[in-house]
């Protein structure tokens, strides 16, 4: 089992699956990379983590819109058209028999390719965008989903655009693995991070939200991914009537917070239970147990 917000029990079906590696859907026990290949040897690449929902990918224009963004801004050729890339993504799917299958997760990675020699410079790039889509059968933990998670704050910042931007979903992780690793060694689920004022950012893998008096808060966003279940959770609470704001606001600001939950693409609204021993709610308070119905009705009509 996993640990955190990805909590997880290891389904045995998985070993079985088929894995699409440039187009070819290969055993998992046998799927493999170049180790020249760019991901591999600098993670230079972009990556989207999709969800199956009722045989469709939820909000699956959104990211694509994120990954093409993050290409183009890394001057990376995917090679494949949006609606080539749909295809084999539905591919992967139907030749796993995943499409009427509930707890679907998929991660989809796009690589420049492979270099001739470790060098930094793409100019040595020798083949078309390495592209990886791995679908698994993942569902969140119940418990993960009534009873909550706890956080720590960390030491790792989020870093400033200038040094490397946030809104990039590259396949370099390693500030959110540096903050993953204190947080776990410290006792707590996931990391809590702050941008480089000191106020709070997001968390090393999700997105941070608290309620104050019936309202909901949420980062500037300066400093964090452009979250798709962070901008629906905001639109359904617009929808709602429920006032949100995106704001800096402090630890103190959360530490007397009513509740907090995180929002990712894998288990859509978890409530938070503790932030650095400050006890939050026991489980799930109120106002996060209506935006989890509220982002699932959300799902429903988005692959209706």
């Amino acid at each position: 089992m996993a640990q955190g917000t990805h909590d997880f029990e290891a389904d045995p079906r998985n070993d079985a699956i088929f894995i699409n590696v440039n187009g070819e859907l290969v055993p998992r026990a046998e799927a493999s990379v170049s180790v020249f290949d760019s991901g591999f040897m600098l993670g230079d690449g972009v990556w989207e983590g999709l969800r199956l929902h009722r045989g469709k990918i939820a909000f699956l224009d959104a990211h694509l819109d994120r990954l093409y963004e993050g290409a183009k801004a890394i001057a990376m050729d995917i090679g494949l058209t949006r609606s080539e890339l749909t295809d084999r993504i539905d591919a992967t799917i139907d030749g796993n028999s995943m499409r009427d299958e509930e707890g679907v997760h998929i991660r989809l990675m796009v690589t420049r390719g492979i270099r001739s020699t470790p060098y930094q410079d793409p100019r040595v790039v020798i083949s078309p965008a390495t592209i990886v889509i791995i679908p698994e059968y993942k569902t969140p933990l119940p418990s993960t989903i009534e009873i909550g998670i706890r956080l720590f704050t960390v030491h790792v910042r989020r870093g400033d655009p200038a040094v490397q931007d946030q809104k990039l979903n590259s396949h370099s992780k390693i500030n959110c693995i540096t903050a993953c690793i204190q947080a776990t060694e410290a006792g707590a689920d996931e990391a809590l991070m702050l941008d480089p004022h000191g106020f709070v950012a997001t968390c090393n893998s999700t997105h941070f939200f608290i309620v104050r008096k019936g309202e909901v808060w949420t980062s500037s966003g300066d400093y964090c991914l452009g979250g798709i279940t962070r901008s629906n959770v905001i639109q359904v609470c617009r929808e709602a009537g429920i006032p949100v704001y995106e704001k800096n606001f402090s630890l103190t600001d959360v530490y007397g917070a009513d509740e907090a939950f995180v929002t990712g693409t894998f288990a859509g609204v978890v409530p938070v239970t503790k932030i650095d021993g400050r006890a939050m709610t026991p489980s799930r308070g109120p106002m996060v147990e209506r935006l989890q119905s509220l982002y699932r009705e959300l799902m429903d009509r988005d692959v209706a």
